[in-house]
């Protein structure tokens, strides 16, 4: 179909967020339901609204488009869930047939952008990403110009970049620029509408660091992010030129850094020269993605005569933002048998232990305070006498970093004191990483004058507490968990090997 001159171009917008986890419980349609399902009509008037719940990419395209000329937006759906494992098949399929006849029932469509997570996976499709993509192309037809969006964490398939017109990561972690990509991703849209013809290329090397060496304030990650840029600065050809460093616990064939280069004019070669030449750089520069963590014994010690206050111990192993459940007791337990002062802990994911807080009240003491009555592998069960000091319906609006500026919920919340060590620990009823401070400010505490915060989170929350604690008051800590950063302590099934840090005789041929 062929746009007429002078209309309002017709664009839909639809988005399947998730990052998943091979290693964690499958996630089912209600982790979505309690994070977000937003469909039609209403998707524009929250992008369009102060804030709202929904992915930053959806807000970021609309500003942009809205700026840069008129437009129709076709909100189709949009579910996001936190990170957890596979989705359910049966799920994942409810949402492609949505999606799949709220496009058809739209023809005819000028453009579409696809706002993804990109490291999803199913019970029964290990490239749900590159389906969905299949399935706008097949259904807009050859001529559309379709661009998309992922984290910088997507784990990338060839299938996929195959169907897209234009291609754009994240370039910060923690994420503050969603936003940001999502309105360059309005204008490649821009540029295709007005006759602009793209190509791209995609290399994953046999490279899968482990999350806490993916930073982009400094480092290995950080230097190949500035390479793309200054080569997007120097080279008008290039549209757009992404390294994803990939999603590793989703443990599937497409796991891996990848490099992924839109070119203007249609020029295949320059695309492909930009992409070989950024992954030389990264295969050469191996050997930095190699972070050591903090032994538990020496976490406790640095909480403990720290002098410059407040540090952060980074509980990265049990980080819900990557499928961690929010709930081993390991930094919890020996900071309180330390008797550490001055400790804080957030967030313990245990809607038992929540519920429980909300029917003694504030003021209470609960003999004991039982962490995590349900045992796995990882996460053993915590019992100490607590007082509850407040309680909270969990929602609230972020103010700093990842967050700021959207809806969060933890569900019902409490903050508990524990005995003996005064350390304070707040229990919430869904899984949400610590990325934000009002989630511990709303409960009445100080971060500032703390003496040690403990957060169940990898990165994110280094753009949400730096206002705290700089890098050099920030350790991540050695720890059992779905997330650990310890790659030899995953039994991997579907990852391709031999593959880098995990076998140090991995190879590529720069092909």
């Amino acid at each position: 179909m062929t746009r007429l001159s002078g209309t309002a171009p017709r664009v839909a917008i639809l988005g399947l967020h998730l990052e998943a986890n091979a290693f964690a419980p499958p996630t089912v349609r209600e982790d979505f339901a309690r994070q977000c399902i937003v469909r039609g009509a209403e998707m524009t008037r929250l992008a369009r609204a102060e804030a709202s719940h929904m992915p930053g990419e959806i807000g970021g395209f609309y500003r942009r488009m809205d700026a840069t000329g008129p437009w129709t937006p076709i909100p189709v759906l949009v579910a996001a869930a936190p990170p957890g494992g596979p989705i359910a098949q049966d799920v994942l399929h409810a949402f492609l047939d949505e999606m799949a006849r709220g496009l058809a029932a739209a023809l005819p469509l000028d453009g579409v952008y696809i706002a993804s997570h990109g490291a999803s996976s199913a019970t029964g499709d290990e490239d749900s990403d590159g389906t969905l993509a299949t399935m706008v192309r097949r259904i807009v037809g050859p001529a559309v110009p379709v661009v998309c969006s992922h984290d910088l964490h997507c784990n990338m398939s060839a299938r996929m970049v195959d169907v897209l017109d234009a291609f754009v990561g994240y370039r910060t972690n923690p994420h503050v620029d969603m936003a940001p990509r999502a309105a360059e991703c309005a204008d490649l849209l821009r540029e295709a509408l007005a006759g602009e013809r793209f190509a791209t290329a995609f290399i994953r090397l046999p490279l899968c660091p482990a999350t806490t060496t993916l930073l982009t304030a400094a480092g290995p990650y950080a230097d190949l992010i500035g390479e793309a840029e200054a080569l997007m600065a120097r080279d008008p050809r290039i549209a757009n030129a992404s390294v994803t460093g990939g999603f590793v616990f989703s443990d599937l064939p497409k796991c891996g850094l990848c490099v992924t280069v839109t070119a203007r004019g249609g020029d295949k070669a320059a695309a492909r020269a930009a992409a070989e030449g950024l992954a030389r750089r990264a295969w050469a520069d191996r050997g930095r993605f190699v972070r050591p963590l903090t032994a538990l014994a020496e976490a406790v010690a640095i909480a403990r005569d720290a002098r410059e206050t407040p540090v952060i111990l980074a509980d990265a192993a049990d980080n819900p933002g990557g499928g961690g459940r929010g709930n081993t007791a390991w930094l919890l337990q020996a900071l309180h048998w330390a008797c550490v002062p001055g400790v804080v802990l957030g967030n313990f994911v245990d809607a038992a232990l929540a519920a429980e807080a909300h029917a003694a009240g504030e003021g209470a003491r609960l003999d004991p305070a039982t962490f995590n009555r349900e045992e796995s592998a990882f996460s053993k069960r915590f019992a100490a006498p607590a007082r509850v000091v407040a309680l909270r319906d969990g929602k609230g609006l972020g103010r700093r970093g990842t967050m700021a500026g959207r809806q969060f919920d933890l569900g019902p919340s409490a903050l508990l004191e524990l005995e003996g060590s005064g350390l304070r620990v707040v229990v919430c009823s869904l899984r949400r990483q610590l990325h934000e401070p009002r989630m511990l400010e709303m409960h009445g505490i100080d971060i500032g004058a703390a003496r040690c915060v403990v957060v169940k989170s990898r990165g994110h929350f280094r753009a949400g507490c730096d206002e705290f604690a700089p890098p050099g008051r920030i350790f991540e800590v050695d720890t059992p968990g779905l997330t650990s950063p310890v790659l030899g302590n995953f039994s991997w099934k579907r990852l391709p090997r031999p593959v880098f840090p995990l076998d140090e005789a991995a190879a590529w041929d720069g092909g």
